[in-house]
C-alpha cells in the first residue's frame, strides 16, 4: 500500500501564501485581456499584468477592490500582477497561473482525496502531439489523468465554467475521453476560487458546445469534480469538495 503524500486533514500550513509585497487598490478597467489599470490607495494609477485569458465576467467591475503583487523579475514590462478582485464582499482569485499549484497542494494535503493514496503527481503530461494535460496521478487505484480548470464566475450561488467560449476546453475533453476509453482514469477538476458558490455547472448559457461536450464526456467515463478554495489577501487554500451538476 502506498503511503499518503501528506496528512489527510486540511492544514493552514498548506495554504498558498501570496508573494510579497502586495498592495490593495481599486480597479479602473481591465482591457486587452492581459492588462488592467489600478488606482492605488495613495491615488497613484498603475498598469498591471492580468493573468487571466477569460472574460472575467462577474469579477472585473470597475470600482472593485483589488489585490496586486509585485514580481521580483526586473525584466518584466509590468512589475505588478493582479491577484484577486473583491466582488459583492467576496474575494475572487483570478490568477489562473496559481490554480495548478492550489490543486497540487490539495492533493498533497489530502483534501482532494478522490484518487486514493498517491505515489506520484506528475505535472504537464503530454498525451498527444496536440496537447498536454495538467496532471498524471499514480496510486493504488491506478493512473488518472486530470485537467484543472480555474472557475471565477458564480451567479446566484452556482459556479460556472467557462466564462467565455473555449475551444481549448472542448479539446481537452476529447483527449480525456480517448484516455478513459483506453482504460485510464480521466477527470476534470474545477477549482472554484470564491466562497459564494454551493455547486458547480458547465456554463451552457455562455458556451453551449462546451456544456454538451461535458455531458458527452461524462457518458464515456470522464469524471467531473469541483473543489472550493478559501480566498483572502493573505493566502488561498482548497478547503472542500462541492457538488458538480452536468446540467
Amino acid at each position: 500500500m502506498p503511503k499518503p503524500l501528506a496528512a489527510e486533514a486540511a492544514d493552514p500550513s498548506f495554504a498558498m501564501l501570496l508573494p510579497t509585497p502586495c498592495q490593495t487598490g481599486t480597479l479602473i478597467k481591465r482591457y486587452k485581456r492581459f492588462l488592467a489599470d489600478i488606482c492605488l490607495d495613495d491615488g497613484q494609477t498603475l498598469t498591471v499584468h492580468c493573468p487571466n485569458s477569460g472574460s472575467m465576467r462577474g469579477c472585473s467591475t470597475p470600482g472593485s477592490a483589488v489585490l496586486i503583487s509585485r514580481s521580483e523579475n526586473s525584466k518584466r514590462k509590468y512589475a505588478w500582477t493582479l491577484e484577486m478582485v473583491r466582488e459583492q464582499g467576496i474575494w475572487v482569485g483570478i490568477h489562473t497561473g496559481r490554480t495548478n499549484g492550489l490543486v497540487r497542494e490539495g492533493l498533497e494535503n489530502g483534501v482532494i482525496d478522490d484518487f486514493g493514496p498517491l505515489r506520484t503527481i506528475t505535472p504537464e503530461v503530454r498525451v498527444s502531439d496536440r496537447s498536454r494535460l495538467d496532471f498524471l496521478l499514480k496510486g493504488d487505484r491506478g493512473t488518472s489523468y486530470v485537467e484543472v480548470k480555474n472557475c471565477s464566475l458564480a451567479e446566484k450561488g452556482v459556479a460556472f465554467f467557462p466564462d467565455a467560449v473555449t475551444s481549448r476546453g472542448a479539446k481537452h475533453l476529447h483527449e480525456l475521453v480517448r484516455l478513459a476509453e483506453a482504460g485510464h482514469g480521466a477527470a476534470v477538476l474545477f477549482c472554484v476560487q470564491r466562497g459564494d458558490a454551493f455547486c458547480c455547472k458547465p456554463a451552457a448559457h455562455i458556451d453551449p458546445v462546451y456544456a454538451q461536450t461535458v455531458v458527452w464526456a461524462a457518458d464515456r467515463g470522464v469524471r467531473f469534480l469541483a473543489y472550493q478554495a478559501a480566498v483572502s489577501p493573505q493566502a488561498i487554500i482548497i478547503t472542500h469538495r462541492i457538488p458538480f451538476s452536468l446540467t
